[in-house]
């Protein structure tokens, strides 16, 4: 049976497949369009198989917030034409989609089989690196930003006294530098309170043998240790460092302010950043 352009076009449009591969697929079924579609199917099928072990050190990282709930993911690939290619922003978005809509909490069957469906069309391996669902808190608000070509996602979440607050342009405007201020400086705590003792332990051992050497009472040198440690605090705690767009005021300070003139309270609950190509 003669194959027509037509023939491959439409089944290119019901399957994404490439030209090449439609009109080979409709030349093996004898121009049986769902024979055809199931060949494709096997050869996509066998392509990702055959991609599985293939390298994905580039890709990109997507947010989204629906009612109570906000994602990160993760989606890697093999080269960044691939991360920048609009079939894979796509799927991107509809995974965050997915996720949202039905509380996926780790990465399953359905998203690989997302995933799965877009390198039998593209011919790159690809994998769902990460992902994250992050809870709102009733009548709080979550602020998220994306740096430049997916390179940096963030989330911060807020909460106050009063939700309306939310609605305030001053407080919209702070959350959202909030979050750019987070994919610009990627603070290891929220506040002091929420640092490791672990990692305190740790600074405090390197500062106090930096001062072990000086000629100094050691009440002295013990007050040289916490001025070490209070400066390392604005420098990793989000709330500490000093502000994206003020820096003449911590984040804290700066959140009391904002919130003061617009006539409420506001807390960040939380926050949370994926960079492309670096674990957590």
């Amino acid at each position: 049976m003669a194959i027509t352009a037509a023939d491959v076009k439409k089944l290119r449009d019901i399957t994404g497949a490439g030209m090449m591969d439609c009109k080979k697929a409709l030349a093996e079924a004898d121009g049986d369009m769902a024979q055809a579609e199931k060949i494709l199917k096997e050869m996509g099928l066998a392509a990702v198989a055959k991609r599985q072990d293939r390298a994905t050190e580039n890709g990109r990282v997507f947010t989204k917030v629906a009612g109570n709930k906000a994602v990160l993911l993760e989606l890697s690939c093999e080269t960044d034409f691939v991360a920048s290619n609009d079939k894979f922003k796509a799927l991107g978005d509809q995974m965050c989609d997915v996720i949202l809509e039905k509380g996926y909490t780790e990465p399953n069957d359905e998203l690989k089989g997302m995933v799965d469906a877009l390198i039998a069309t593209i011919k790159e391996n690809m994998t769902l690196k990460r992902m994250s669902l992050v809870d709102i808190p009733e009548g709080g608000y979550a602020a998220t930003y994306i740096h430049g070509e997916g390179s940096v996602a963030v989330v911060v979440v807020f909460k106050s006294d009063d939700a309306s607050i939310f609605s305030n342009d001053a407080v919209k405007e702070f959350t959202h530098d909030c979050a750019l201020h987070v994919a610009a400086f990627k603070p290891q705590f929220l506040n002091t309170a929420s640092v490791t003792k672990e990692y305190e332990e740790e600074q405090l051992s390197i500062f106090r043998a930096q001062v072990a050497t000086m000629d100094k009472p050691e009440k002295v040198k013990e007050g040289i240790v916490r001025g070490k440690l209070n400066k390392l605090y604005s420098e990793v705690c989000f709330l500490n460092q000093p502000f994206v767009k003020d820096d003449t005021m911590s984040v804290e300070k700066k959140m009391a302010e904002v919130a003061k003139a617009a006539g409420g309270k506001l807390e960040i609950v939380s926050y949370r950043f994926y960079q492309a190509g670096v674990d957590a």
